[in-house]
């Protein structure tokens, strides 16, 4: 094999082991599984030793192949920083970034963040793919990930995005609270009309509320159900005077302001931790790292 070819081959080879998979390590490198394989194949054969132990169900790596994949790792990650210490030499920041994230921070948190980015970066494409379930960031192809109060894996590293915390607040509009009067205790919801989010195959969004300095759940009548994907468009149904809604507080400044939404019970009101960007401990790309340095900014100032 040449020299450039070897040194690809091994990245590859690399990339499959740390994935866990051919199909995987396609997805990250964006290859077709086709191109990998056969890679892993031709350096089996120069080398003259199996590394991989492939069945139809799994993949392990032989001794030969572990021992390998243990040598180059710290190598593949001196060339990967010192071409990040190369690019970092470049006037402006180039390529791509992929952000796997929930549609609660749609509407507000990631606007003014991606206007401040592209300010900074023009040259940089950013791709947003919004999804509320819990998502392995890599096999998605996602260079990082914002979530809520997720378990995030040991590989992982996060900072917070946006607002440090951020109240749930329940809101109806004036028609409705005229005609089935407003509730003025969490355990009067049980005889209200609400507009709930179902997690995707998952159950309803929980109300939570504080009352006597405990959080206590408020079970109301299910209205209408929204799948959570669609969280932003719940306001639209609550002007319509369909019934209550449970949301960010933040979400609804303006429409307290104009009149048309009424606060619900605002006493009972709880807080919960704001939005955690999420990637890879390992390097991460010059665009995400510009990304961190827009987030820490923009909160910082």
């Amino acid at each position: 094999m040449k020299n450039s070819d070897s040194l690809d081959d091994l990245a590859i080879f690399h990339t499959v082991v740390r994935e866990g998979g051919f199909r995987a390590a396609a997805r990250r490198l964006g290859l077709a599984p086709s191109k990998v394989s056969t890679t892993v194949a031709r350096m089996e054969a120069a080398l003259g030793v199996s590394l991989l132990r492939r069945t139809t169900r799994s993949m392990a790596t032989t001794d030969a192949g572990r021992a390998l994949a243990d040598r180059i790792g710290p190598l593949l990650a001196g060339l990967d920083a010192a071409r990040a210490e190369v690019a970092e030499t470049a006037d402006s920041v180039r390529g791509r970034l992929k952000l796997n994230v929930p549609g609660a921070v749609m509407p507000d948190v990631l606007p003014s963040l991606l206007a401040a980015f592209h300010a900074r970066h023009p040259e940089v494409e950013v791709e947003i793919v919004v999804e509320n379930g819990i998502v392995d960031i890599v096999e998605a192809g996602c260079d990082a990930g914002i979530r809520y109060d997720e378990v995030l894996a040991q590989d992982m590293v996060s900072i917070p995005i946006g607002p440090r915390t951020q109240q749930i607040a329940l809101a109806a509009a004036p028609d409705y609270l005229e005609a089935r009067g407003t509730p003025e205790a969490p355990r009067e919801l049980t005889e209200h009309q609400a507009i709930r989010y179902r997690l995707p195959d998952g159950p309803l969004l929980a109300w939570h509320l504080v009352e006597g300095g405990r959080i206590v759940t408020a079970e109301p009548i299910s209205r209408l159900i929204l799948g959570v994907n669609a969280i932003d468009t719940g306001l639209g149904f609550a002007r319509a005077g369909i019934g209550i809604i449970a949301t960010f507080r933040n979400w609804l400044e303006k429409d307290f302001a104009n009149g048309d939404l009424m606060p619900v019970l605002p006493e009972n009101w709880p807080a919960r931790s704001g939005p955690r960007l999420y990637y890879p401990s390992r390097h991460a790309p010059r665009p995400l790292r510009a990304f961190i340095e827009v987030c820490q900014d923009h909160h910082d100032g």
